[in-house]
């Protein structure tokens, strides 16, 4: 039987879905509470029908800083010199002239009592997420940190980086330069990628990951993807990292104004310089000659003078003596004074270009009419000027992070060439100190302020209405994000991707900016780095030193001993006085307080190694477990993510196919020009090269013709012991014939390169040998390489 059913009508359908829509999505109002980020998705306000035509859209919203209800906020450039002491900059009383640097200061505030962690990556680490170092996991550089929480060398995902936060409120975020924030076992192509400039916040990335990288063959990354270095820069002159850096933060900001002018951008320039290796246009290099001969006590004697009588340090301020263990600048020989007063211009001109080039990039915010609205932070220095190239300075820095002797021949025979691709050259120790005056010690002292203080300027016209003027409130990297986000006008969240927020421990510092005057904000704060302890506490500071900067390692110490200093800083700026004796109930009271920081921020446990940290068993690791290693060609890793071979018995196998004539390339290399070590076909010849950071070099070379067609080439490598510096025996096979048997008379023990990568079947970066041009890639098909662990 049909049963007749009265038709229902659309729009009583209609007006019954949309009474559902609204009730069950639509009416109910969402808390957007701000603590929350990313926000949760808002409801959607219009209405739904069964077509568009009894429907109302709502257009999405552009995510820029208007629709958050922030009313005009200000561009951001942060600038951040690496290794660069207090009185380097002529900006804070140097003898190296710094126009961009001044331009800033002259132009703002400049800060004389701003402070770092005493090394590079804990201070990026600082800066980014406004919390001390060990509360991030960068208590030390990650290549030698040791598991526990302060020393991971990981930042949490409860520290959200002030990029991340403004990235939510409609920032365009680019990072250009150094990133020395990945763990070292994160560096390859396969991440992961949460510690990479995206995770952390920034929309694009061009630079290096890594501690530094040679400035004339940089290990590029753009984004996640490594890149070879092109031959110019833009306007065609040689290329140079930082120029191509300037480059491309120009390019970029530009076009994100022209793309989407409502959006500002922050652009983080962290410049790989004036980190070793000291290598920049001999041009640059040359404005300075003659200028060092008198040698760095001369040059303390003169910067100390300048910044008396510029106000930076006050009239009352002492300069700090020269520490025993310094030569005095007569006392070196003529030949080395030579050396060292050259490898000085040449590092007075690396800090000039660099300079020079942040103020390109200031220069283009300016032609774009944005400087007034641009809050700029120049900070001259992620700690104090760097003492690792030893009492006698180096050609290549690698000898020092492998502990290995650097002949006076070296030197000598580089005297002509330093600053050039040729070299990865450091200046000695001395000069270090001297670029801190008038404060004692250097980088990696996080004990004394010649490791921590470091010049800063600020600037932002619509914002800072003082021009020219210093401010001396004590202060810390760690105040800068803070600072930023009060500025923008929006909070730290208390949860980030859903994880719960660790406390900003920073201190916004706009309360300095209209009462030079006011009082200090920043009460409390520890340093720690390596085993040197400090805490500085209402105006007072204690001191405790662990060793010296320029030994690779320091005798043993009870780290929870340690023959303690005490200085009053409100009284002696440059901590000159030690009232430890004097006032030995306040130094107690100091020390004390020192461990409760020490408790409360994950630096425990206390640690005072140094290269022994380097240890790859301290770290996660993507090899661990494994002996044998299959790689395709034209892969290149990372060493953090490459088989360790270090003293390690070991096969390298290259299965390939050699047309009748023959071919030449690389099958593997490790390194180049600094240290490292090749196995490559050249002119006929299989050959194993290994370079002893520079300072030897042992051949292995094949005799007799090389077969053709389908070939199993090997190089077997036979350590003698298995520990640093080992000998090692090294023979080479095709087809299973030995072709030559040679010996590698000393083995590098720590570390193979700073940024370099193991490439199969090519050769990036520098050369391993001068005999052949890169990318010397193997002209013949190379289908397979394996390294075994034997």
């Amino acid at each position: 039987m049909v049963i007749a059913r009265k038709p229902v009508r659309l729009s009583l359908v209609s007006a019954l879905f949309t009474l559902v829509f609204t009730v069950f999505v639509g009416s109910s109002s969402v808390s957007q509470a701000e603590e929350l980020l990313p926000r949760p998705e808002k409801p959607f306000k219009g209405k739904i029908g069964l077509t568009y035509k009894d429907s109302t859209a709502v257009k999405p919203e552009l995510k820029i800083p208007a629709t958050f209800g922030l009313e005009n906020p200000p561009n951001i450039l942060i600038v951040l010199i690496d290794d660069c002491g207090y009185g380097q900059m002529g900006t804070f009383g140097g003898g190296i002239p710094t126009p961009t640097l001044d331009r800033i200061a002259n132009n703002g505030l400049r800060y004389t009592r701003f402070h770092t962690t005493a090394l590079c990556s804990p201070t990026r680490a600082a800066l980014l997420t406004g919390r001390n170092h060990h509360s991030v996991g960068s208590g030390v550089i990650g290549e030698a940190g040791t598991g526990f929480p302060g020393y991971s060398g990981i930042i949490p995902s409860s520290a959200a980086t002030f990029a991340e936060v403004l990235r939510e409120y409609g920032y365009a975020n680019a990072w250009f330069g150094k990133n020395h924030n990945v763990p070292d076992w994160e560096t390859s192509l396969v991440g992961p990628f949460d510690r990479w400039a995206s995770g952390l916040g920034f929309d694009y990335f061009y630079g290096f990951v890594g501690g530094d990288t040679d400035q004339f063959h940089p290990a590029l990354v753009e984004n996640k993807k490594r890149l070879e270095p092109p031959k110019t820069n833009e306007d065609g002159s040689p290329y140079h990292f930082t120029t191509d850096i300037a480059d491309h933060a120009i390019r970029m900001m530009r076009a994100s104004k022209a793309v989407a002018p409502q959006r500002p951008f922050l652009t983080y320039f962290a410049t790989g310089a004036t980190h070793a290796p000291h290598q920049v246009p001999e041009e640059w290099s040359d404005k300075f000659k003659g200028k060092f001969d008198g040698g760095w006590d001369k040059y303390r004697e003169e910067t100390y003078a300048r910044q008396q009588k510029m106000g930076i340090i006050p009239p009352n301020a002492k300069l700090t003596p020269r520490p025993d263990s310094l030569p005095a600048w007569d006392s070196v020989p003529e030949k080395e004074r030579q050396v060292y007063s050259r490898m000085m211009e040449v590092f007075a001109g690396f800090t000039a270009h660099t300079d020079h080039q942040v103020g390109r990039v200031v220069d283009a915010i300016e032609e774009m009419g944005e400087l007034d609205n641009t809050l700029i932070i120049y900070m001259a220095g992620d700690n104090g000027a760097s003492a690792e190239g030893g009492l006698e300075g180096l050609v290549n820095e690698m000898t020092f992070f492998n502990a290995i002797e650097e002949p006076l021949e070296m030197k000598l025979d580089a005297l002509d060439t330093l600053g050039s691709d040729k070299h990865y050259n450091h200046f000695p120790a001395a000069w270090a100190w001297a670029m801190d005056t008038p404060f004692q010690w250097t980088k990696q002292i996080a004990s004394h302020f010649g490791g921590t203080r470091n010049g800063m300027a600020m600037s932002w016209p619509n914002g800072i209405k003082a021009r020219g003027e210093i401010r001396d409130q004590f202060h810390h990297v760690i105040d800068i994000a803070p600072t930023i986000l009060e500025i923008v006008g929006v909070d730290a969240p208390d949860q980030f991707n859903g994880v719960a927020q660790k406390p900003v421990e920073g201190v916004s510092m706009v309360y300095t900016f209209d009462d030079a005057n006011a009082e200090d904000r920043r009460t409390t704060q520890y340093f720690e780095m390596l085993g040197n302890q400090g805490i500085y506490h209402n105006g007072w500071m204690a001191s405790a030193l662990r060793g010296i900067p320029w030994e690779s390692e320091s005798p043993p110490i009870d780290l929870l001993n340690m023959p303690w200093e005490l200085y009053n800083i409100e009284e002696d700026f440059s901590q000159a006085n030690d009232l430890a004796k004097v006032h030995p109930e306040k130094l107690e009271e100091l020390v004390k307080n020192f461990f409760a920081e020490a408790a409360r921020y994950q630096v425990l446990p206390l640690d005072g190694r140094k290269t022994e940290r380097l240890n790859v068993d301290n770290r996660p690791s993507l090899t661990a477990g494994r002996d044998t290693f299959t790689y395709p060609n034209l892969l290149r890793l990372p060493e953090g993510a490459a088989p360790d071979l270090k003293h390690k018995d070991h096969t390298i196998t290259a299965k390939v196919t050699i047309p009748e004539g023959g071919a030449n390339g690389m099958l593997l290399t490790q390194g180049g020009r600094f240290g490292g070590y090749g196995f490559y076909v050249l002119d006929g010849k299989l050959i194993y090269n290994y370079n002893l950071v520079g300072v030897e070099r042992y051949l292995v070379t094949s005799t007799g013709d090389l077969p053709t067609g389908e070939v199993t080439f090997q190089a077997k490598y036979v350590t003698d012991a298995d520990k640093p510096f080992a000998p090692a025996t090294v023979t080479l096979f095709a087809n299973d014939k030995q072709v030559a048997e040679g010996r590698v008379k000393k083995s590098i023990p720590n570390r193979v390169t700073l940024d370099e990568t193991l490439d199969i079947g090519f050769d990036t970066g520098t050369p391993i040998s001068d005999e052949y041009e890169l990318p010397f890639r193997f002209s013949g098909k190379l289908n397979t390489l394996t390294i075994k662990l034997d």
